[in-house]
């Protein structure tokens, strides 16, 4: 973080200064909200949740070298006492970005963005100093907690931007106001809280709105929700995807044999052979997006080619490929789900199967409204379709969809079965599982089924990872 007195951040948040005895002192080290991560010059920002009280931790964020405490009460430690912490939080975001010389480049979409978020972080370090959204911190306090971490040193700062309502992204736009903004893909994730495709577009949309006339709008060309966005700018617009206008795109697709892409890169300004580390075809989509805002920031095709191929996953439980000892190939993608992302996962782990058996463990989608039942059904039949080997279907009613689609598609359905949790399907793995297999697991984050991987992986001792 840019050095800050306590009297100036007082100042910038409206704040009154508590138990201070020296105004001069500087935070230095990062903005915290877990006092567990306090680092020496750190501020701790004291946020009121569901079970926990931060205000409760702040004589332990002091002691372990917090300067202050951002707070909504005295606290007995120095503190800045503020109305509310995450206005203030933002308000002091706000003020240190615009002192930045760094480009801000900010994305957001229904699907992809954290794979996405990554790549792009990757290919910009590789040219410059570059501060990027950690995981998912896409939201009013992780994305000022992200920017907050940004130096003097900093030239790229890149920052994932979630929604879950109209307006959301106009908020954080305005605390980071971007250069070079991204809208990768507008689907089915949240829709039973907005309500249809168009109101998420709606929302998504915002990003675009925000850029100067000097920036840029990153557009996927092969979704028309996002394509029509171009009307809602009055920066330059950059499409990448397939699409035969892209500016951006990749022909000769393929799948290496281990289920990773290759293809070749056309920029405006060359092409050149990409080869990813990563798994499944949907990251053809991510990379394109990535390599559009590194040639709009004067990387050459072969300079975005070689760090594509070079940038590997930076977020936990994003198909994370793991082989056992026993050679089973445990693919870990539990972060999150939906529709489109479930999608691209089978057919990932189906290519990465081929001459194998694969397995497919899945939970509920969450927030899908209206439209759960079908979508849940259409997973299950399009496991089918794939050949994948075994369905195992965990939870409740969702779940019971997922294994009645697969059921109903045809004379494979019957290879899949329905378990109440992730212990029941921990327990059906560890008995049927045979050297040389592919499980993939996935669902949505309050699944939970992580562990069923994590269980997996701890039966055989220690494992190679890849």
């Amino acid at each position: 973080m840019i050095a800050l007195s306590l009297a100036e951040i007082a100042s910038v948040v409206g704040g009154q200064t508590h138990d201070i005895p020296d105004p001069s002192a500087q935070v230095r080290g990062p903005v915290v909200i877990d006092s567990r991560q306090v680092a020496d010059g750190s501020l701790f920002a004291a946020f009121v949740g569901e079970r926990v009280d931060g205000h409760d931790y702040a004589e332990r964020a002091v002691r372990a070298g917090a300067v202050a405490v951002l707070a909504q009460r005295p606290v007995g430690v120095p503190a800045i006492v503020v109305e509310d912490v995450q206005t203030a939080l933002g308000a002091l975001a706000r003020h240190v970005v615009r002192r930045l010389g760094a480009t801000f480049v900010a994305l957001t979409g229904s699907a992809g963005k954290t794979s996405t978020k990554d790549l792009i972080a990757q290919v910009l370090r590789s040219k410059a100093p570059t501060v990027f959204t950690p995981g998912s911190l896409n939201n009013e306090i992780g994305l000022p907690l992200t920017a907050l971490t940004a130096t003097e040193e900093t030239r790229f700062l890149v920052l994932e931007m979630g929604a879950r309502g109209i307006g959301h992204i106009r908020y954080l736009t305005d605390l980071t106001p971007p250069k070079i903004g991204l809208v990768l893909n507008v689907g089915s994730a949240h829709i039973g809280e907005f309500g249809g495709r168009e109101q998420i577009a709606q929302a998504k949309g915002e990003l675009v709105e925000a850029l100067p006339e000097d920036g840029a709008a990153i557009l996927n060309a092969d979704d028309p929700l996002v394509r029509a966005m171009a009307s809602r700018t009055k920066a330059k617009v950059i499409l990448f995807g397939e699409s035969g206008e892209a500016d951006v795109r990749a022909e000769n697709v393929r799948l290496t044999d281990t289920g990773q892409p290759a293809f070749r890169l056309h920029t405006p300004s060359g092409a050149s052979e990409v080869t990813m580390r990563l798994y499944g075809e949907h990251h053809v989509s991510n990379a394109l997006a990535a390599a559009a805002v590194a040639h709009e920031l004067g990387m050459s095709a072969t300079e975005i080619a070689t760090a594509l191929s070079e940038a590997g996953s930076l977020s936990r439980w994003r198909m994370e490929v793991t082989e056992r000892p026993d050679g089973v190939t445990i693919v870990n993608d539990a972060y999150n789900a939906n529709p489109e992302s479930m999608r691209a996962a089978l057919r990932a782990l189906a290519a990465m199967g081929k001459g194998r058996r694969t397995w497919a463990v899945l939970g509920k989608m969450a927030e899908l409204g209206d439209e759960a039942l079908a979508e849940h059904d259409a997973v299950g039949r399009l496991a089918v379709r794939l050949n994948v080997g075994k369905l195992v279907a965990v939870g409740g009613r969702e779940a019971s969809w997922l294994q009645l689609g697969a059921y109903n598609e045809g004379s494979w359905g019957e290879e899949s079965v329905h378990v109440s949790d992730a212990q029941a399907a921990v327990d059906l793995l560890r008995s049927e599982l045979r050297p040389g297999d592919v499980v993939l697991v996935k669902a949505s984050r309050s699944v939970g089924l992580e562990s069923v991987a994590q269980a997996l992986l701890d039966a055989e001792g220690e494992v190679a990872a890849r």
